[in-house]
């Protein structure tokens, strides 16, 4: 099977028009001149709080992806990607598609051209570029065993605002229906939005899913995971089976808070969520390993030195006796968020908390560091899915599959 940039000369094709039913992982669909884009915050939380920062990070269809049933043996998908530039570094890779048959990874691709947002990273000033529109194309698919084909999955590039423009196969589409798998709706940082993962399904999350057998719904948001009132509120009103929140790197990285506010704001997040989910399975994940803030507070600030060369790296400017006037570090979070979760379980027990550092700690750093202080790298993205698989879909974990 090989993928493609490039249209076929086909006039016998299908173009399917792509709407809500299509997509998965999406929390809502806006149509645009070009054709849909998907989001995973909806339309009144961008209306009410328009960040660059925030509408970044949940315009990128992390975890989204196009599911239909085929006979298909060539697909073609036109999107307009924006891409990003930032000043003083090198071009980053194009974001990857990924389709898969029947679950099985199959194909790969980048789609060319696009949007370009160049971000100068010392000002925090960005300038948008326009675009054309791009093609993936994947072929020699499998026909699928039987009449009713099989099950194609394109997750979308994770880290690559996508506008999706048409759909166009060599035989018929129809939405993929549903196999009755559980819902798990995530939300946390850039770690879990996907950061430096190799592509759009093996951000940890996505391998955690597939491993555990669930259909994801991924609120990672970069930057963004603040204890924000408007994602409790979506997490309260999205439908799920299951729920987990990973809390603590962005509310010490952008030094938004203090542990006077701090904890209030973690017991109403949760307030908010169990007002819509009462007695959904909650997990509380607290931070992974990050050294840099383990007893640093934030913020934290990008070094700039070896930007050229294109190794960028973080670095803490918080002061450590800042602790006793409240300043906030990962280490101080977690004792809080595992102290928070037993008190409140007392009365909710299907409230949950795993310690982040077993999916990340000191071993794990001293063999795969963080690349840039920060993020995990590929390798360790796969470490932190199948490790959270392990603890939490397990039959003793807090995701288990429990008998009517």
């Amino acid at each position: 099977m090989r993928t493609e940039n490039r249209t076929a000369d086909r006039d016998d094709w299908i173009t399917t028009p792509i709407t809500a039913d299509l997509l998965r992982g999406a929390i809502d669909v806006e149509r645009t001149e070009h054709g849909v884009l998907p989001h995973r915050l909806p339309a009144w939380v961008r209306a009410q709080y328009a960040d660059g920062q925030l509408a970044m990070a949940e315009s990128q269809p992390s975890g989204v992806r196009l599911a239909f049933r085929t006979r298909a043996t060539t697909v073609e998908l036109d999107t307009l990607p924006t891409k990003r530039l930032y000043v003083g570094a090198p071009p980053r890779p194009d974001g990857r598609y990924e389709l898969l048959v029947d679950g099985v990874l199959t194909g790969q691709g980048s789609v060319r051209g696009g949007n370009t947002l160049t971000i100068d990273m010392t000002t925090g000033s960005a300038e948008l570029r326009t675009g054309p529109v791009g093609t993936v194309r994947f072929t020699g698919l499998p026909e699928g065993a039987g009449d009713g084909g099989k099950d194609v999955e394109i997750w979308l590039p994770h880290n690559e605002t996508t506008e999706l423009v048409a759909l166009r196969t060599d035989a018929p589409v129809e939405p993929a229906p549903d196999r009755g798998r559980r819902v798990w709706l995530h939300h946390g940082s850039s770690i879990s939005h996907g950061s430096d993962a190799a592509g759009p399904t093996t951000i940890w999350p996505a391998l955690a899913a597939s491993l555990g057998g669930v259909e994801l719904i991924n609120l990672g948001l970069g930057g963004s995971a603040l204890l924000d009132p408007f994602t409790a509120r979506t997490l309260r009103d999205t439908p799920a089976d299951l729920i987990s929140v990973k809390i603590g790197i962005n509310v010490v990285n952008a030094d938004v808070m203090r542990m006077r506010a701090f904890t209030p704001a973690v017991h109403g997040f949760l307030d908010t969520i169990r007002e819509g989910h009462p007695d959904t399975p909650l997990l509380v994940v607290s931070p992974i390993l990050c050294p840099i803030h383990e007893d640093t507070p934030g913020p934290s600030a990008p070094d700039l030195a070896n930007m050229s060369e294109g190794q960028l790296r973080f670095v803490a400017m918080g002061d450590p006796a800042e602790k006793a006037a409240g300043k906030l570090t990962l280490r101080v979070i977690r004792d809080e968020l595992a102290r928070i979760v037993a008190q409140r379980a007392k009365e909710d027990p299907n409230l949950h908390h795993l310690d982040g550092l077993r999916l990340y700690g000191e071993a794990d750093f001293a063999e795969l560091p963080l690349p840039d202080q920060l993020h995990p790298d590929a390798a360790t993205h796969r470490r932190i899915g199948e490790r959270f698989a392990e603890q939490v879909f397990s039959a003793e974990g807090a995701f288990a599959t429990r008998d009517a």
